[in-house]
């Protein structure tokens, strides 16, 4: 099977005959100025070559900076319509060749963030952050660090849109799951959560499990989980995955460890090289071995 293109800063790109050549260009035209002065006959026919190269100079940074658009415009096409494989394909050169470029990092963020890797679309989503505030850039920085078990940097990062719906959503998950959340805050941000989309109400649903499991509420786990599976008819496969993942948690939570290892299971099988698929597989393999009740029985601890 064919590894899909990776989205790293390897060497940054250049192409110096471009610039050899504006430069050939420059020293023609000063030199035709010179000769003029001099009175010299030459000065037109030098004055003429140095506008060719001018010209050719410009004319091959515009085409380049055409392709350079047009391949940006294509990865984020690619990625509007859940196509990941093309839009990694389509950005895959610009970030090797223009690796600290804040459009081609912020684009590269989105792309790698829902393909599994956090920690990359957090670093280069972090670069421009402070330059680009936009609403996809704040929402999956929040949610990079919410993946990533750090609450602290998401609880940061939700202040560049923390108007923003979608930010709530993240940061809710943040505090409720992620290595030093506030569970009682996270609890309160789970019952005041958008609706208005399928995707927002299942999530929300999911996080007000979550809540649930951590107050040993096992009618409301099972309740808030069905209410989250009656909206999955609506969703893409890469929701459902993600959505699966925080069921799954809810369920571990909750100590029913067998039901968590099967949501797991499902959610990885749902939508493979997703997000949510890493997260379902990082938490399947650090649950502890042994079977745990189904039985809504809330854990020990």
């Amino acid at each position: 099977m064919e590894k899909p293109p990776v989205l790293k800063a390897s060497t940054p790109g250049s192409h110096p005959l471009i610039r050899v050549v504006w430069l050939a260009g420059f020293v023609l035209l000063l030199g035709a100025v010179a000769l003029l002065a001099v009175g010299s006959s030459a000065s037109r026919i030098i004055a003429l070559i140095a506008a060719g190269w001018l010209v050719a100079g410009v004319t091959a940074y515009a085409i380049r900076h055409a392709r350079f658009l047009g391949r940006l415009s294509r990865g984020e096409r690619a990625l509007r319509s859940g196509d990941l494989a093309t839009a990694r394909a389509a950005v895959a050169p610009l970030v090797d060749r223009y690796p600290t470029f804040p459009p081609v990092q912020r684009l590269a963020g989105l792309i790698l963030y829902p393909s599994g890797d956090p920690l990359s679309a957090a670093t280069m989503l972090e670069s421009v952050s402070r330059s680009m505030r936009d609403r996809d850039v704040a929402v999956t920085l929040v949610a990079s660090y919410a993946a990533l078990n750090k609450a602290g940097d998401a609880r940061r990062a939700a202040r560049l849109r923390p108007g923003e719906p979608d930010v709530w959503l993240a940061s809710a998950w943040a505090e409720l799951v992620a290595l030093g959340g506030d569970r009682a805050r996270g609890a309160e941000l789970a019952e005041n959560l958008p609706t208005d989309t399928p995707g927002r109400a299942a999530m929300a649903a999911t996080l007000q499990a979550i809540a649930a499991a951590q107050r040993h509420d096992a009618s409301a786990v099972r309740a808030r989980l069905r209410d989250a599976d009656d909206r999955f008819v609506l969703l893409a496969d890469d929701e459902r995955a993600f959505l699966g993942y925080l069921g799954g948690v809810a369920l571990r939570e909750l100590g029913a460890l067998d039901d968590a290892r099967a949501t797991f299971t499902l959610a990885m099988e749902t939508a493979p090289g997703t997000i949510g698929e890493a997260l379902a597989r990082r938490e399947r393999a650090h649950m502890p071995s042994g079977s745990g009740s189904s039985s809504d029985q809330p854990s020990s601890d």
